[in-house]
């Protein structure tokens, strides 16, 4: 699954897309009302050897007919070479798509996210021809979700609290509220957002006060998700599998895409479907020609 803080804190938007709303709630900017939200390619190579490739690339279809696209980066620390590569994004993204663009900077320290929130100029100073202004989130302004019940509401922004404020002396506060709601959710989720929780945290105390909280509960969930999505030997309940993943990540199943999944023995296509249904937004996505 995630291996890192710097992926979990971007890949949470790919298994949760509509965690992009309640970060715009928190940044208090009007949006759009999503209709459907499609992982696209995170290429942006245009001439080789030079690549760059964004964290996240989201296609957002709005409820007035329009799309839109959402970059989001993650970032760690203060880099003055990405400023240049994320107005190379935007402005790709829109040459390539004609899509209105919007990129978000998620950060785990104030200070980054200070940097990465300055306008991006190109051009003269009194009269850019280019100005490009990040959205950022980082612990000056996504909420320390520190109550249960709020937690249990809205667990992947829980979650993306805890990665975000992971630096923070309140972080214990966090955590304990996200246990606790996890371990009163279903058991299937739990595993998913228990394994992103600890990979978020990284290589920090906070990472041993989850563990901790955790207990026992943290192994079971560990061997979950390892049965989950490691044992390829498996025909029968790969299905089940593939199943549980779009439930868990509410993607819509219909009645024939299930009887499709359900029906099948071919292992090998079983594994392309289910590596699918881990960023999949749609079960069509999941079933299209190999």
């Amino acid at each position: 699954m995630v291996s890192s803080p710097h992926e979990a804190h971007h890949r949470i938007f790919q298994e949760n897309p509509g965690l992009f709303a309640s970060a715009f709630r928190t940044l208090g900017i009007p949006f759009p009302e999503p209709v459907a939200v499609s992982l696209m390619d995170t290429d942006l190579t245009e001439i080789r050897p030079l690549e760059r490739h964004v964290d996240t690339l989201l296609r957002i279809d709005v409820a007035d007919g329009g799309s839109l696209l959402l970059a989001i980066e993650a970032q760690g620390k203060k880099d003055p070479d990405k400023r240049s590569s994320w107005a190379y994004y935007l402005a790709h993204l829109y040459a390539k798509f004609r899509y209105p663009c919007v990129l978000l900077v998620v950060c785990r320290d104030k200070g980054t996210a200070e940097w990465a929130a300055e306008p991006i100029r190109i051009g003269l100073d009194k009269h850019p021809s280019l100005v490009a202004h990040p959205l950022v989130l980082g612990p000056h302004n996504v909420p320390m979700v520190t109550d249960a019940v709020r937690a249990a509401a809205d667990i992947p922004m829980a979650v993306f609290s805890a990665i975000t404020h992971s630096n923070d002396h309140g972080i214990a506060a966090i955590l304990e509220a996200l246990a606790e709601a996890l371990r009163a959710t279903d058991a299937d989720a739990a595993a998913v957002f228990a394994e992103f929780t600890e990979a978020g945290l990284g290589a920090t105390p906070a990472r041993e006060i989850w563990r901790n909280l955790m207990g026992t509960g943290l192994s079971h969930f560990r061997g979950f998700v390892a049965e989950s999505f490691r044992d390829e030997g498996r025909v029968e309940g790969r299905g089940e599998d593939i199943l549980r993943i779009l439930a868990v990540r509410g993607v819509p199943v219909p009645d024939e895409a299930r009887q499709r999944i359900t029906a099948c023995k071919d292992l090998a296509v079983l594994d392309v479907w289910f590596e699918r249904a881990v960023t999949a937004t749609t079960a069509d996505a999941v079933l299209a020609e190999i």
